[in-house]
């Protein structure tokens, strides 16, 4: 029989209590999920969070730090992501998005993860939402 292995949930100083019954990330194992992030400032303190801007580039940049600080949180980094998938509220933002991505993911040195793109609401203002799987060892 083999052991059981634990479940940790993961949020970064810098995120809020998730608003309903979730996790901002799971570890278990050496399989860590980010769940869907958005384009969210540092949490602070008695505040709602907000949007970091208005434009695609603003809250993309700040939805993959947003990610990028759950993975680190469960000792993952973007070399350890092997699926990422985007949500984008405007088919229109597809190749700003594009060229926004591979800036940010032009110096990683091992395969680029997989990627899936869909079109989605989401709430007033938030422009983009990212979720990620890692693999680690």
């Amino acid at each position: 029989m083999s052991e059981k292995l634990s479940k940790a949930a993961l949020t970064p100083a810098t995120h809020t209590t998730p608003p309903a019954k979730f996790s901002h990330g799971v570890r278990k194992g050496n399989v860590l999920q980010v769940a869907g992030q958005v384009g969210f400032g540092p949490a602070v303190e008695g505040q709602a969070p907000t949007p970091v801007g208005p434009t695609l580039r603003e809250q993309t940049l700040q939805t993959l730090a947003n990610v990028e600080a759950i993975l680190t949180e469960g000792g993952a980094t973007w070399e350890d992501a092997v699926m990422i998938r985007v949500y984008l509220t405007d088919t229109s933002h597809f190749a700003e998005f594009n060229e926004i991505y591979n800036e940010y993911f032009a110096s990683l040195t091992e395969a680029p993860a997989a990627r899936t793109t869909v079109y989605v609401g989401l709430p007033a203002g938030l422009l983009v939402e990212i979720d990620a799987l890692a693999v680690l060892g």
